[in-house]
């Protein structure tokens, strides 16, 4: 190579690793034979990476600005059998620290983190507003005491691989018109964790965690809906080799309430009212959700309450009672929204059918005319014509 390695990677005499680092990615991106496949672009790139091989290494470096050879005693260029790493390349691509001569990934741990965990229980809608504490039985994998996590058998150790030394990977190499292209791969022999378990814990086979079953208390905080999942941190899953566990959720599914219904954190309820009392108006005495939580004699919390129903209360009408709904999670509380139904009586009896005919001759209903509330009976393209141009 006639022309300065410098001046091929483009940078000063006295750049630094991540000059020479920079400069190289900058050139390798345009020059590398994926992106410009033609002859001349190839020797171009095979020049700028042998450049940076040299350059990159402080001894070969220092050898070049002696006016030495660096490829001195018996190592030939780029493209000749240099033995530059492909994974150098693809090291000075992506942020790695190329050189020759630098150590590949190293062996992977055994020590993994574990999987998280979800179990699915069922609640009332006291308990999901109120909170409440409950009791589960997990199966997931923990500790094993045997080994303490190691995964052999006690009194013994994890052996290194004599396949890769230790290392965990082994290089492949294999000729190409860049030369030879060495690779690293994991070793097969120790599946990459550089260590051998040559006697294998007999309680967990070696992976450092058995299946237990084990009691947890799980606070459920006021105001979870459906669907909610409360988390318990490093209660999951232990890790392969005896890594941390994982976490555990705990998702939440309210049961049915046979008064209430939520939406949100309102509480609905429907009381059905016979048509005289509708009429005349009444006082209700309601249950309140807290009626269904277990609370001391003196506690103080209301367990009733009382409902006014006014004289000629329609069907359907509503009435909304602030701050007797569901907590929320982050404070404040709903409102209970009470909707009152009025029943028609279905069966009378000659003396009740006399005294409704009365009442209807008294109040001029013997022959009603079902009439239409104002404004309903316009067309229905005329309503939409409404809606669209609503001035």
């Amino acid at each position: 190579m006639s022309q300065d390695l410098y001046d091929l990677l483009g940078v000063a005499r006295d750049a630094d690793a991540d000059a020479l680092k920079k400069a190289y990615r900058r050139q390798a991106r345009q020059l590398h034979p994926d992106v410009n496949p033609d002859p001349e672009s190839q020797e171009r790139f095979k020049e700028v990476t042998r450049a940076y091989e040299v350059l990159s290494d402080p001894q070969k470096r220092a050898a070049y600005d002696r006016g030495g050879d660096p490829f001195a005693g018996g190592q030939a260029g780029f493209g000749q059998g240099a033995g530059f790493s492909f994974t150098d390349i693809m090291d000075a691509f992506f942020g790695g620290q190329p050189g020759a001569g630098q150590p590949g990934r190293g062996p992977r741990s055994r020590v993994r983190r574990g999987q998280d965990a979800l179990i699915r229980l069922e609640i009332t809608l006291a308990e999901a507003a109120f909170g409440v504490a409950r009791e589960l039985k997990v199966d997931t994998a923990v500790l094993c005491t045997a080994c303490s996590g190691e995964g052999a058998a006690p009194g013994s150790h994890p052996v290194p691989c004599e396949t890769c030394r230790g290392q965990g990977e082994v290089a492949h190499v294999q000729r190409s018109f860049l030369g030879e292209i060495r690779t690293l791969r994991p070793c097969a022999a120790c599946r990459g964790f550089g260590s051998i378990i040559s006697d294998p814990c007999r309680e967990c086979s070696g992976d450092g965690r058995v299946r237990s079953r084990r009691t947890l208390t799980v606070k459920i905080p006021a105001g979870v809906d459906n669907g909610t999942r409360v988390q318990l941190s490093e209660q999951g899953e232990v890790g392969p080799g005896g890594g941390p566990a994982g976490d555990l959720y705990v998702e939440i599914h309210v049961a049915e309430h046979p008064t209430f219904t939520r939406h949100g954190n309102d509480l609905h309820s429907t009381v059905s009212l016979p048509m005289t009392a509708a009429a005349l108006g009444t006082t209700l005495t309601l249950p309140t959700l807290e009626a269904d939580v277990e609370q001391g004699a003196d506690s103080g919390v209301e367990t009733s309450f009382e409902l006014e129903v006014g004289a000629g209360t329609q069907s359907g009408t509503q009435q909304v009672l602030r701050g007797r709904g569901v907590p929320g999670l982050r404070g404040g509380r709903g409102d209970l929204v009470v909707t009152v139904l009025v029943e028609t009586p279905q069966r009378l009896d000659a003396r009740q059918e006399e005294l409704l005919r009365e009442l209807a001759a008294i109040r001029d209903e013997e022959s009603p005319t079902g009439q239409v509330p104002a404004g309903s009976q316009r067309s229905v393209f005329g309503r939409l014509r409404d809606a669209f141009n609503p001035h």
